[in-house]
């Protein structure tokens, strides 16, 4: 199991934003965002021999999923996680192990993983890591990428979403496992909007959130190349914004264009022009390319 790039995948399904809808304006239930801590698990040893991995397989994990659900007024939603061979599996039919099922509600859910999912197997004892380097054209030179999809019922909405659990390996000494991204209080009009202080906006708008500055934060890391030599990269976080009122223009920001420059994070938050007086409430997610996420919650009270 050779370490190359911690990758994400998140999958939504097609009918939770249809083609009427903005992707940024949250007025059902929704997966925004699968966060797994820790992000990356990294062997001391390349290997991919789930005997000698054992105890990386074996490490804990913590799953936290925002599910926003604003028109549910609180129901019950069933969910249900499995971990399985396939990353084109959508729905995690094909070897499929269950991990967790239960009951939530709207907002963040937390599922305790011990073992890890690296420990799973079919049921004639294989490992399912070796079900996924058997499908892996390159062995695992990119690190074991393990498919996690949840399947989240409410009413006669469901959704399934995907994260793959990323296993790498120290195929240099100077590698490090990958870190969460972490998004600094983001600037609303131009001045600091912190958690747990609603802020007021009153007009037509558009209103301008930007993300501050982000040196420092973005990580540097090492990949091996093909020619198996250390290869220097940078992360470029991508930023999603959701609300449930109004829309984002634009409704992504950040990443690595094709020049390699990094745009800036600055949107516009526009309400619509027939909203009533009440409260919004806003997501920001941030992704740093390599499997690290996290967001931001923040609330503002509205009136036209």
């Amino acid at each position: 199991m050779r370490n190359l790039s911690a990758l994400l995948g998140l999958l939504l399904c097609a009918a939770c934003v249809g083609p009427e809808d903005t992707p940024s304006n949250v007025k059902d239930l929704r997966v925004l965002a699968m966060r797994l801590d820790p992000p990356e698990l990294l062997a001391e040893t390349c290997s991919t021999d789930p005997a000698v991995l054992v105890d990386t397989l074996v490490r804990p994990v913590r799953l936290t999923v925002l599910i926003p659900d604003p028109a549910g007024e609180g129901r019950d939603l069933d969910y249900t996680l499995w971990t399985c061979s396939s990353q084109d599996d959508d729905t995690c039919r094909e070897d499929r192990v269950e991990l967790a099922r239960g009951v939530t509600k709207g907002g963040e859910l937390v599922v305790d993983l011990f073992p890890g999912p690296g420990t799973s197997r079919l049921g004639d004892g294989t490992f399912l890591v070796q079900r996924i380097l058997e499908k892996d054209l390159y062995n695992g030179l990119g690190g074991v990428r393990m498919p996690l999809v949840l399947w989240v019922r409410g009413g006669s909405e469901q959704i399934y979403a995907q994260k793959l659990m990323v296993y790498g390996c120290r195929f240099f000494p100077e590698m490090q496992a990958n870190v969460q991204p972490e998004l600094p209080d983001l600037l609303l009009a131009g001045e600091p909007w912190v958690a747990g202080v609603p802020r007021e906006l009153s007009g037509p708008g558009p209103f301008e959130v930007t993300v501050p500055d982000l040196t420092g934060r973005e990580e540097a890391y090492i990949v091996p190349s093909f020619e198996l030599k250390p290869v220097n990269l940078e992360e470029a976080w991508e930023v999603a914004w959701h609300a449930t009122l109004g829309s984002f223009s634009p409704n992504t920001t950040g990443g690595a264009d094709l020049g390699g420059g990094v745009a800036r994070h600055r949107v516009e938050w526009t309400p619509p022009r027939n909203a009533q007086a009440q409260e919004v409430r806003f997501w920001v997610v941030v992704r740093d390319g390599r499997g690290g996420m996290s967001w931001l919650e923040r609330t503002v009270k509205y009136t036209p």
